[in-house]
């Protein structure tokens, strides 16, 4: 398996959804931003302080992203990062992207979300971002 760092987006973040037939919103705002259409739903993770109270959504939640590309011919990454932080008990909502694969956290996770990434032989740059 490989060893990755991985780095903090100093924000909290959310994640929300709207119909599957709602414009993109103008509010999805902040350093890290991700749209997604299916046939069901748009769902929508960026920064949590500009989601709409109205909006379903789930705030708190924090992205670790792997440094660098991961090319997309790599077998097993996904599987061995999230079998590493199921076994500490941790939930993962993970977004892929064209260069890495990011890994979105409950902020109250985080601690022993890092705790299972240095265990596998990774690290960390950054700290949990403040409300």
């Amino acid at each position: 398996m490989h060893s990755f760092t991985f780095r903090v987006i100093p924000e909290l973040l959310a994640i929300a959804r709207l119909p599957q037939d709602a414009p993109f919103p103008a509010w999805a705002q902040g350093s890290f931003v991700h749209l997604a259409r299916t046939p069901d739903e748009v769902s929508i993770v960026c920064a949590q302080s500009h989601v709409p109270a109205a909006v379903r959504h789930e705030r708190d939640r924090v992205a670790l992203g792997i440094v660098g590309v991961v090319e997309m011919t790599t077998i097993g990454v996904l599987a061995a990062l999230c079998g590493a932080l199921a076994r500490a008990g941790v939930s993962v909502f993970v977004i892929s992207t064209y260069d890495t694969d990011w890994l979105i956290v409950r902020a109250e996770q985080f601690a022993a979300a890092k705790a299972a990434l240095l265990a596998a032989g990774h690290a960390l740059e950054g700290e949990l971002p403040r409300a």
